[in-house]
């Protein structure tokens, strides 16, 4: 592949797929956390609707939706978003709805028992959800979180279909300029692997410093061993010494 070609077309594209990923992640969380805390709402009417929405977009292909946006709401509305919006809209109500079953279930994680603390203390609803619930149930949301990021980058490969120029849709126009593609693909294959890594990184450093604002130990660093050795020395230390009598 000539230079040529990574600087005006794989380039660009790698640049566009980090923006859907970060605009798309942005919306994904706001209708997570709106749609979760309503899922646990004390209103019926509200976790029904909650409920409805989930169910609905989870149930529909991120694809079909994007093509909906696209082509049947400007006849509705009288306008139209540009390709670009219209993916980020897509992408970001979709994996909302998947994130906002991951907020519910990290909310009813909490012992009922914080929640009547709150109650003593005359919090408001509010009040509970944003100094008790939120801030115990955030770092149990991360990991679950991470992947759905994950899931989210990959995703935004579907956005190629409506021309909009991101690796995917890069590495096509390579493959048809160069006919070369083993070695095209393989480099768009370690090119998501490497933003997955970084984005799973970050997601680990927010997940250790969430869990250190709230006084849990986070997992240790220094990958698998590191932590198979951390897990050993716990064990070890956990197991009582036996008292040595000494004979006179």
């Amino acid at each position: 592949m000539t230079a040529g070609l990574w600087e005006h077309w794989v380039l660009p594209g790698i640049w566009i797929t980090i923006q859907l990923t970060i605009y798309s992640a942005a919306l994904a969380t706001a209708v997570a956390f709106g749609i979760g805390m309503a899922r646990t709402h004390r209103l019926r009417t509200v976790r029904f609707l909650a409920g409805f929405y989930t169910e609905v977009f989870r149930g529909t292909s991120s694809l079909v939706l994007m093509f909906w946006i696209f082509f049947v709401l400007p006849q509705l509305v009288g306008w139209a978003l540009v390709p670009m919006w219209a993916a980020v809209l897509a992408l970001g109500l979709s994996y909302g709805a998947y994130g906002a079953e991951i907020v519910r279930g990290s909310l009813n994680s909490v012992t009922p028992a914080q929640r009547e603390a709150g109650v003593a203390l005359s919090f408001s609803p509010w009040q509970r959800m944003r100094l008790i619930l939120l801030p115990q149930a955030i770092p149990e949301m991360i990991p679950p979180f991470s992947n759905l990021l994950v899931e989210l980058l990959k995703g935004t490969a579907l956005v190629s279909l409506l021309g909009i120029g991101d690796v995917s849709f890069a590495a096509n126009l390579v493959r048809l300029a160069t006919t070369e593609s083993a070695e095209i693909y393989t480099i768009t294959l370690v090119i998501y692997f490497v933003i997955a890594f970084l984005l799973t990184r970050g997601m680990r450093s927010l997940e250790r410093k969430t869990k250190a604002g709230i006084g849990q130990s986070p997992e240790p660093r220094g990958g698998l061993m590191g932590k198979l050795n951390f897990r050993q020395q716990l064990a070890t230390s956990q197991i009582p010494k036996s008292s040595g009598g000494g004979g006179a």
